[in-house]
């Protein structure tokens, strides 16, 4: 029972994150599951086949507060299935350490971007989505995406959310919205892939049931978050996400001692949430005084006739 809980936990915590920032599930849930002690292939395999859970009521609850654009997950979803089935099927044969350290290294660079264009340059979305003739190169990024998810773990939203968040032509909710939808379909093909090469042997009913429980729980919870909270906000915690994520990876790689690594991760961490925290603390400020401009100018407007 205390397992069944603590990972109920991992999985309400990393949807949380994935539903609201349209990334995190996988890295979140599978360093959680690891935490609890549970072995590294069976969390990799119990947490894509719970995301097919979660992805549907995380689906309906964008769906419902229209946060999903339809046609990008038509175009990114039967991509990413494919992808994901072909990643999951040559994982346990194909060594991926250099893949996955360049796509580290590549997402890095997209998750400092997010970060400028939603920090320093405040550069403003250009329309609410992509053109017919934009939408094309979604079918690659979804294939790619896909396959980068079934073999590093995680990666369908990091790849995914953070492409469509630079290229500036979809506003954040529908960004996520739409990811976290079309995930469900890419989650059912990595599954088959995971079910093919390893077997039910590697699942867990425990994990799975607790992953599914508490991911379902946060779903709507972070459906509501990304609806409510300012474009900037989400841009900014999408992309230290990514930051975060990648840099941990990054730092592995180069062979620098554990409490250096250590250092610089917590030096990174801790200016995201300085940066969020005075975002937010702004944004409040701005709610507060809304009222008070509305009232004033209300009471000039009636003061002008009886002026004239």
């Amino acid at each position: 029972m205390v397992a069944l809980v603590l990972v109920a936990l991992a999985g309400f915590l990393a949807q949380l994150v994935d539903g609201s920032l349209g990334m995190g599930f996988g890295v979140t849930a599978t360093t959680g599951l690891l935490a609890v002690g549970t072995v590294p292939a069976m969390a990799s395999a119990s947490v894509h086949l719970a995301k097919i859970g979660t992805a549907v009521v995380s689906g309906i609850s964008h769906w419902r507060l229209d946060n999903v654009d339809w046609p990008v997950v038509g175009w990114l979803a039967v991509p990413g299935a494919i992808g994901g089935f072909a990643g999951a099927t040559i994982l346990a044969s194909v060594a991926i350490a250099a893949g996955k350290t360049w796509m580290a290294a590549l997402l890095l660079a997209l998750g400092m971007y997010v970060l400028l264009r939603f920090s320093v340059r405040q550069q403003p979305v250009r329309s609410s989505t992509l053109t017919p003739a934009g939408r094309r190169w979604l079918a690659p990024l979804g294939m790619v995406a896909g396959f980068v998810d079934a073999t590093g773990g995680g990666g369908w939203g990091p790849v995914t959310t953070s492409t469509l968040l630079t290229t500036g032509r979809m506003i954040p909710r529908r960004t996520v919205g739409s990811v976290n939808t079309s995930e469900l379909v890419v989650s059912l093909g990595a599954s088959a892939g995971f079910l093919t090469t390893l077997g039910g042997g590697a699942l867990s009913g425990t994990v799975i049931a607790g992953l599914l429980v508490g991911g379902m729980l946060a779903a709507p919870l972070a459906a509501w978050l990304v609806r409510i909270l300012p474009s900037r906000l989400l841009g900014i915690g999408a992309g230290g996400l990514i930051v975060l994520t990648n840099m941990g990876i990054l730092l592995e790689v180069v062979g620098l001692s554990g409490p250096v690594r250590a250092g610089l991760f917590m030096g990174g961490a801790l200016a995201w949430v300085v940066t969020l925290g005075w975002m937010v603390r702004n944004a409040v400020i701005r709610h507060r005084n809304a009222p008070a401009r509305s009232a004033e100018a209300f009471s000039e407007q009636e003061e002008l006739p009886r002026a004239a």
